[in-house]
């Protein structure tokens, strides 16, 4: 049991890396990416400092240049999101075959020992195909899921692919902080 979680742990760990070398060749070497990436690290930075500057006492015009920079920024966020896109869709390709060969690989076997009992309606992913009604027992599948989650994100710290402190705190996504929030 210990070989077959630590070979699903390598397995993450390779895919991770994959999927970050994918990415890499199709989108962060690109010189939009990097132009757009290093405008939301401006943007997010003038606005943070902006918003540090004036505090809550913002009258009407600083109100709206606040929220004018926040919809550049939202708008930078969401072209990065789309440029990201294309190879987010390659890479789900790519790990949804991976995945169906190693599921084929690791089915009905027992990977890990659970120390607590899952919440019901995860059961069904961290018990799936395995005999039995002990769901003290792990399938591949999740420990997979949980090992990948927690890994690509740590390798794109790693490899200095993660958003700035900065950019993250503005909201860095296609659903951040909300342009009006501040009124």
């Amino acid at each position: 049991m210990w070989a077959d979680t630590l070979l699903i742990v390598f397995i993450s760990i390779c895919t991770a890396l994959l999927g970050e070398g994918l990415t890499w060749l199709m989108v962060y070497r690109t010189e939009k990416y990097q132009k757009l990436k290093a405008e939301v690290e401006k943007q997010s930075k003038k606005l943070e400092k902006r918003k540090e500057t004036h505090g809550d006492s913002l009258d009407k015009q600083h109100k709206k240049k606040i929220e004018r920079e926040e919809e550049r920024l939202k708008n930078n966020n969401r072209d990065l999101s789309f440029v990201k896109m294309k190879s987010m869709f390659a890479i789900g390709f790519a790990f949804t075959a991976l995945l169906s060969m190693f599921n084929s690989i690791f089915d009905g076997r027992v990977v890990a020992r659970l120390p607590f009992l899952p919440l019901t309606w995860i059961q069904g992913l961290s018990h799936r195909n395995l005999p039995g009604e002990d769901y003290y027992d792990c399938s591949f599948i999740f420990i997979y899921i949980l090992c990948t989650m927690s890994i690509r994100q740590n390798i794109q710290k790693l490899l200095g692919f993660a958003p700035s402190r900065a950019a993250s705190k503005q909201g860095n996504s296609l659903f951040g902080t909300a342009p009006g929030q501040f009124k």
